[in-house]
């Protein structure tokens, strides 16, 4: 399983991080501040370390020198939104830097594409009789090939990883259309229902009244093999 250190010293939002990383299938640990951290990142081994900059003892900019050394992908959260602030951190050797407050989506978004980039968390998922093989962008159902678009395999991937969440038209088509929401529920609707006739799920992307959909599942019937 992907490990993941967040440091963060307000505790609400740790814990905020924490629940939505874990539900989406990572492992997480927690650091309130930069020498608690440093001494984590000694005794064990992270895939991805998200990293506030105003901490005690030790502050996000030097705890960045520590890490650096070490290879391990970093995404800054902070408060600090001017574009020195973000221009120093990204020389610093971080891979990205999401300003608070933030959507979790979008959190989410970023690490997944953090992670792709030093290919950690390619997985082969399988959600009763359909295996997604990330890798290879490969879904089967019962064994045989289904023939996703690009778009309908995006849709597919965002609700596996939002599963149980209940997310917005909105939400879904600037996710998957990188483009503003206009209003138009059309597109998202003919997608899912293209998805849903395809893999068989109509019962398990449910529609969420005046809002959206989501993917019903038990994560503990979920089986993730990590390559």
């Amino acid at each position: 399983m992907i490990k993941i250190l967040i440091v963060e010293d307000e505790k609400p939002i740790s814990d905020l991080i924490r629940i939505n990383l874990s539900e989406a299938g990572y492992y997480c640990d927690c650091a309130f501040d930069g020498l608690s951290a440093a001494a984590m990142i000694d005794e064990n081994k992270y895939d991805l370390i998200l990293l506030d900059i105003m901490l005690p003892e030790a502050d996000g900019y030097e705890l960045m020198e520590y890490i650096r050394p070490q290879r391990i992908p970093v995404i800054f959260l902070t408060a600090k939104a001017t574009v020195h602030d973000r221009v120093k951190g990204l020389k610093l050797g971080a891979d990205d830097y999401l300003i608070k407050p933030f959507e979790i989506v979008e959190l989410l978004a970023r690490v997944e594409a953090v992670l792709r980039r030093y290919h950690v968390g390619q997985t082969v998922v399988e959600i009763g009789d359909v295996v997604v093989d990330t890798g290879s962008r490969m879904v089967k159902k019962e064994n045989s090939e289904v023939q996703l678009t690009k778009k309908e395999y995006e849709l597919l991937i965002f609700f596996i990883q939002n599963n149980n969440i209940a997310l917005s038209r909105d939400t879904i088509y600037e996710k998957i259309w990188e483009s503003d929401y206009m209003g138009d529920s059309r597109t998202v609707d003919l997608h899912v229902q293209r998805l849903r006739k395809k893999l068989g799920w109509e019962n398990l992307v449910t529609a969420v009244y005046k809002f959206g959909y989501r993917l019903e599942i038990d994560n503990e019937a979920v089986v993730e093999t990590f390559r």
